[in-house]
């Protein structure tokens, strides 16, 4: 069990879910220390009495300053973004295997309580993940390893340091293989977005302007599973408190094209628009999605959020960044 009197750290705080993950640590009483490399000024949240910290953590020294005297450490920091910036950043995906490096020896050094990793499904075999109609990926199908180039490279190594350290030094470690994450307060331009939010983007930009068409990567027949934010919290918490070690799936089972996609953000937003379909660019595997058994097997854990639901409360939240920055006539 962690300590309650010492403040909990979340590393990648001033990004997308570390940012609605301190919020809900504060929300529940816990000291909460928040450390990111990117400027204040670019932390999508800031939430009052938070030990905020801007530093570097591919640097060992960073991540001592991070870890002295924290409890649960959560590390979600790492160089990344959506398909369009992970297939042309290989290698600056990669070195963000600096960070859990330090970030593991750091906290084994300072005897923290207990350290969770966030993961990816980019970890899982693409032989497995060829067809639209992918069956939902296990586990177990990590390996053989041929895991995204790169990004995920990059994770997949860095769960078997937190499988090692644990076997070698006794740390409690969590691991987690998140499944393409969503929701308001986050990144939906500038190359770093994922698909739910460059779609509502799209389609929200269309809306305002009056445009009737817009560019859908792809074919549109690519699966994938989304879940939201909120979601992903709530099982980050509950998989640090758990106690099983093993890697494990935190996603959502509810599978749906990328037209689909589109369908249901044009349904929210009330519009119909013609699709360019650009069949050049990134799209990553063709198809994939998350099993649960193991998930709901070990905690009894299913996300609670539709795909609908939380895709209405993404579209609210980008067409009210939109409309902020129109100016009036």
């Amino acid at each position: 069990m962690s300590d309650p009197s010492r403040p909990v750290l979340v590393t990648g705080a001033g990004g997308f879910i570390g940012g609605h993950l301190v919020r809900s640590l504060v929300a529940e009483g816990r000291a909460v220390r928040a450390a990111d490399t990117k400027p204040f000024e670019e932390w999508f949240q800031h939430v009052d009495g938070v030990d905020e910290r801007r530093l570097d953590l591919t640097r060992r020294e960073a991540c001592e300053n991070a870890v002295d005297g924290v409890g649960d450490v959560y590390n979600l920091a790492a160089d990344m973004g959506g398909m369009g910036f992970i297939e042309n950043n290989r290698a600056l995906c990669m070195l963000s295997v600096l960070i859990n490096t330090h970030m593991l020896q750091a906290a084994c050094d300072a005897r923290v309580d207990r350290y969770f990793y966030a993961s990816s499904a980019c970890v899982y075999a693409a032989d497995k993940q060829v067809s639209a109609d992918v069956l939902p990926l296990v586990e177990t199908d990590a390996y053989p390893a041929m895991p995204e180039d790169g990004y995920g490279w990059e994770k997949l190594f860095s769960e078997r340091m937190c499988r090692h350290f644990a076997e070698d030094f006794g740390m409690v470690t969590r691991v987690a293989r998140y499944h393409n994450v969503y929701g308001p307060n986050g990144t939906f331009e500038g190359g770093r977005e994922k698909a739910p939010a460059a779609i509502c983007r799209k389609v929200a930009e269309a809306a305002l302007h009056g445009d009737d068409e817009i560019e859908i990567w792809g074919d549109g027949h690519q699966t994938r599973s989304f879940m939201y934010v909120d979601d992903c919290v709530r099982g980050t918490r509950m998989i640090l408190d758990g106690a099983s070690g093993t890697p494990v799936n935190l996603g959502s089972a509810e599978m749906v094209s990328i037209n689909q996609l589109v369908d249901i953000v044009e349904d929210i937003a009330g519009v119909r628009l013609k699709r360019t379909h650009r069949l050049d660019a990134p799209q990553g595997v063709r198809g994939r999605s998350s099993d649960n058994t193991q998930i709901q097997e070990t905690y009894g854990w299913e996300p609670s959020t539709t795909l609908r639901d939380g895709l209405e409360r993404t579209y609210s939240w980008i067409v009210e960044e939109l409309q902020a920055r129109r100016v009036p006539a």
